[in-house]
């Protein structure tokens, strides 16, 4: 994380526990850490904690949601897990509480981890025992969400010496070692690529007949048909 000698700004003096290895105001007086996300885009952008828990805490609710979908998949049409249901959202309301209570990042970053941790082993469970075809998604989201897990942990590991590099080559070589902006770029394709894998999951199980198409040869989505009926 950024020491805090380069914290002032448009917004003054943050009051978010975090600051990550962006220099701050680099590329216009308005924005503390230019990246990506709406949340995210307010936090880094003003640095206040009422921000920060505009880009943290829909990361739990989101990941709840991914929960509910990826254990409710081999369930019939219209139905409702109440007590699954029930317990996530419980699970959010306590994270909230003790969050606003208790400004430690990392109990959020502890909760958020048990809730990817839950996922990943789920989505394990159905490329092994379930549908073993579907493991290159499975795997493919998996390992890009994961390589933008490990370039975060370099950004915040190793931030003195990436600000030292990127001070003595071009700026566009530079922007290239800004790894925070990696993890989001990372883990929202990764994410996008677990939402195409619950997908296929899910219309698979209801008989649909998912197909995986690349859109101008590049962006993957799903086009499925129902079941014709004889």
């Amino acid at each position: 994380m950024a020491p805090a000698a380069d914290r002032q700004g448009y917004w003054g003096p943050p009051t978010s526990t975090l600051d990550w290895c962006e220099e701050n105001y680099a590329v216009t007086w308005y924005i503390a850490e230019f990246l990506v996300g709406m949340g995210s885009w307010c936090f880094h952008m003003t640095l206040k904690y009422e921000m920060q828990l505009l880009d943290e805490l829909p990361m739990i609710y989101s990941c709840c949601i991914f929960v509910y979908c990826m254990f409710e998949c081999f369930k019939t049409k219209s139905s409702v897990n109440y007590h699954l249901l029930f317990t996530l959202v419980l699970f959010s309301l306590i994270v909230t509480t003790v969050y606003l209570k208790v400004k430690e990042p990392i109990f959020h970053q502890v909760m958020y981890g048990m809730l990817v941790f839950t996922l990943v082993v789920r989505s394990i469970y159905i490329v092994t025992w379930v549908y073993p075809w579907l493991r290159g998604l499975g795997y493919t989201s998996l390992g890009i969400f994961l390589l933008g897990f490990l370039l975060w942990n370099i950004d915040n590991i190793f931030c003195d010496s990436l600000r030292n590099f990127r001070k003595k080559v071009p700026p566009i070589i530079g922007v290239t070692t800004q790894f925070h902006a990696w993890w989001h770029i990372l883990t929202g394709l990764g994410s996008y690529l677990h939402i195409l894998f619950s997908l296929y999951t899910r219309t698979l199980y209801l008989r649909y007949r998912p197909k995986v198409k690349f859109l101008f040869g590049i962006w993957p989505v799903i086009l499925f048909e129902p079941l014709r009926k004889h």
